[in-house]
């Protein structure tokens, strides 16, 4: 009597067969959490996906009566124009000056503070001072604004109060630019420094403590534990916020530079977004400020691309 002949076909079928149970049931087993990931989803394809659509404008001569795709077509015409114009270059120019002094400055600033309070033995100033840094960013900009104002004004600023005191004349901490750009990025990284302290704290709680113990016995100092324990079990997330944030370069946040702007310091002052708004919603040119917001995300979309093609030399990329 020969023995039974495998059935090659039959195991496949049933291989098959048991990957889509195990599928199913995963499935069934995800709905809750899928149920609570649909408003998300809702949510971006709302608000951030349909509206790319609109982008077509850039590339149309965009009118009311004829809506978006009834407008007539102009190819490029919009960008020739944006970028004969002598303004576009200042304006790029200073938008890449203030964001990239915002990541040189406040990038590092959440790290170093993270890694000091990690330091920190006393839980209860450990706590207050991650309050305190945490609390401004809650604050809008609307607040912040005022904050500067009561602070560096010429007329009512307590600092001016001071100086005029001392020196006999205030000093136009707003209306010169270095001042007002010292001012800027210095109000952003105490808005901001607190919510990535409160990442980075979260990070740095998983390296094991283990690590300390035997880098203390062999002899490390607290700055060599940093160095060779803290940032290494940080640099991934160092890495994701770093790429994250060099798609914003070409991005300075509308609300801070139109609060703290003024008319004297117009020329390091006016940048991409308030430049949309000043000319689409003020000067109803909605196909320039069209063309110039597609060309400030296609800039952001190189940039990010090109950190972490970098980033995936070291293994550390993000996608």
């Amino acid at each position: 009597m020969q023995p039974a002949q495998p059935n090659p076909i039959g195991e496949i079928q049933s291989g098959k067969h048991a990957r889509q149970l195990q599928r199913s049931r995963r499935f069934k087993q995800n709905v809750p959490l899928l149920l609570m990931f649909l408003p998300v989803i809702i949510f971006y394809a709302t608000f951030k996906y349909a509206p790319i659509l609109g982008n077509v404008i850039a590339f149309k001569d965009y009118n009311f009566f004829d809506g978006i795709f009834g407008s007539p077509w102009v190819g490029l015409h919009n960008f020739e124009l944006l970028f004969s114009q002598t303004q576009t270059v200042g304006i790029i120019r200073n938008t890449l000056l203030l964001s990239i002094l915002q990541l040189i400055f406040g990038f590092p600033a959440p790290i170093l503070l993270a890694i000091l309070l990690n330091e920190a033995r006393k839980m209860i100033f450990k706590r207050a001072v991650q309050t305190i840094v945490y609390l401004p960013h809650f604050f809008n900009w609307v607040i912040i604004g005022g904050i500067v104002l009561t602070i560096f004004s010429m007329e009512s600023g307590f600092i001016n109060h001071w100086i005029e005191k001392w020196t006999g004349e205030p000093y136009p901490f707003l209306y010169k630019a270095f001042s007002w750009i010292a001012i800027f990025i210095s109000s952003g990284i105490w808005k901001e420094m607190g919510f990535g302290t409160i990442i980075y704290l979260a990070v740095i709680t998983m390296i094991n403590p283990s690590l300390y113990e035997s880098a203390s016995m062999d002899g490390a100092n607290k700055f060599r534990q940093i160095w060779h324990i803290t940032l290494p079990g940080i640099r991934p997330t160092i890495i994701i916020l770093f790429i994250l944030a060099t798609g914003n370069i070409m991005e300075v946040g509308f609300d801070q530079v139109f609060m703290m702007q003024n008319p004297v310091v117009s020329n390091i002052s006016e940048v991409i977004s308030t430049y949309i708004y000043r000319v689409g919603l003020k000067g109803s040119q909605f196909s320039l400020s069209a063309a110039m917001g597609l060309f400030e995300a296609l800039v952001g979309l190189v940039l990010v691309l090109s950190a972490n093609w970098l980033a995936r030399k070291f293994d550390q990329g993000l996608f």
